[in-house]
């Protein structure tokens, strides 16, 4: 009788340990339609990727100017991972001499002086889909890699040097 209790046990535990990952499966691929369903009107989606576990989809949304500062608009980016959703505020300033995006999070804020039209690596290229979907709403979603004519119509010297700059916040 032991013995048959104990194959009993590992058959439902085995069975269990099956039926877990399927539901999780399940209940992940549940999360991340309700995620899409979740986008906001009007949000353009500049780039999706593959990333483990899934795909990941940056897109912009609620751009606005600022009525202080014609040049400066903050927006909303929608970060949409396989398993996490981050919605930060920014902003970027499209001055033809200091185009930047600023961006934030709990221990610092992040500077990026951008030079529109100039080269793009990995490094630099979601600042500048970002900043080419804020500034200049008809090239969101381009690849910023072939906007280097755009950018010297609009004025843009593309000779501008990138650079990083990281303001420390100071510990709550």
């Amino acid at each position: 009788m032991q013995a048959a209790q104990r194959l009993l046990s590992l058959i439902l535990a085995a069975a269990g340990a099956w039926m877990a990952p399927q539901a999780a499966a399940f209940d992940r691929e549940e999360l991340l339609e309700q995620m899409k369903r979740m986008r906001p009107a009007g949000i353009k989606v500049l780039e999706t990727r593959p990333v483990a576990g899934g795909t990941y989809t940056l897109g912009i949304y609620a751009i606005a100017k600022d009525p202080a500062d014609p040049e400066l608009r903050r927006y909303k980016l929608w970060r949409e991972y396989p398993d996490n959703l981050v919605v930060p505020t920014e902003s970027v300033h499209c001055s033809k001499d200091a185009p930047t995006r600023v961006t934030r999070d709990k221990e610092a804020i992040y500077v990026w002086r951008l030079n529109p039209g100039g080269v793009i690596t990995d490094a630099n290229r979601e600042n500048h889909l970002v900043w080419w979907a804020a500034c200049v709403p008809a090239q969101a979603g381009i690849d910023p890699a072939t906007l280097t004519t755009e950018a010297r119509k609009l004025g843009y010297s593309n000779v501008l040097i990138e650079a990083m700059e990281v303001l420390k916040l100071p510990p709550r």
